[in-house]
């Protein structure tokens, strides 16, 4: 059995970028210690069938038409190499590939819908949203605030008062803080001799290094809801009867 409800979760769009940005440092089996193998390869196996489902246009018909998951359905057959399938989906970003998106994303429609996203998710406070928002630096913050100030005269967003009302103190603690994250990354870089696009991945890792604790909980997420396997002999599961059974 894989959800109730594999909708509610599996946002396409969302996947891909919460793994492009953690992948290739945290849940990459072949980069990981060989004592995280296994939790890494189980991450990777649980989104893998999520997305099987979501991405077969026969399964995902099948799905939203009866809420039902074949379990036998050959996109989802355990002899399947999941790290394989999801690496031909997700191309692990590196060096010149993520200064190449950096390059379309800057400036686009997706880093707009993106950066609104994160002003309501956070209601207005920049800390969390310039920590969230993808290829920004506190160089990027009068770029954002003025995306979101004219989505907030738009009448696109909300005036949350976090925003507005935001102090000079707390901006200038927040552009403190970014140049002395930027000092000491690159202190490291020059201490363990990287150079060119290394500098990059080190700087991504550093980031990252920050917000384990968040990707923890969600995989934990995902986990609790499509991490269970079917019963022995079951072939299809109801996802509509379960939630029924679950409110009775």
């Amino acid at each position: 059995m894989l959800s109730n409800n594999l909708n509610d979760c599996c946002n396409i769009p969302l996947c891909y970028k919460l793994l492009q940005r953690t992948a290739s440092l945290r849940l990459h089996p072949d980069r990981v210690p060989a004592e995280q193998k296994e939790e890494a390869t189980r991450r990777f196996q649980i989104l893998g069938k999520v997305y099987a489902v979501l991405s077969d246009e026969k399964q995902r018909a099948v799905y939203d038409e009866t809420g039902m998951v074949d379990e036998d359905a050959e996109a989802l057959q355990d002899g399947r190499d999941w790290l394989e399938y999801w690496q031909l989906l997700f191309k692990v970003r590196a060096g010149r590939d993520i200064e190449e998106f950096k390059s379309t994303y800057k400036n686009s429609e997706e880093e707009l819908a993106d950066v609104k996203a994160a002003y309501m998710n956070f209601k207005g406070d920049m800390d969390r949203i310039m920590e969230s928002v993808l290829c920004v630096d506190y160089t990027d913050e009068p770029r954002i605030r003025e995306m979101i100030e004219r989505a907030i005269d738009s009448g696109e967003v909300p005036s949350y008062k976090a925003f507005v009302k935001e102090s000079k103190q707390k901006m200038m603690s927040r552009r403190k803080r970014a140049e002395k994250e930027a000092k000491e990354a690159k202190k490291t870089i020059d201490e363990l001799g990287l150079g060119g696009e290394n500098d990059l991945q080190a700087l991504i890792k550093r980031r990252n290094k920050e917000r384990e604790k968040e990707m923890d909980n969600f995989f934990s997420h995902l986990e609790a809801k499509y991490g269970n396997t079917a019963k022995k002999g079951e072939k299809k599961t109801s996802g509509k009867k379960r939630k029924a059974e679950g409110t009775a």
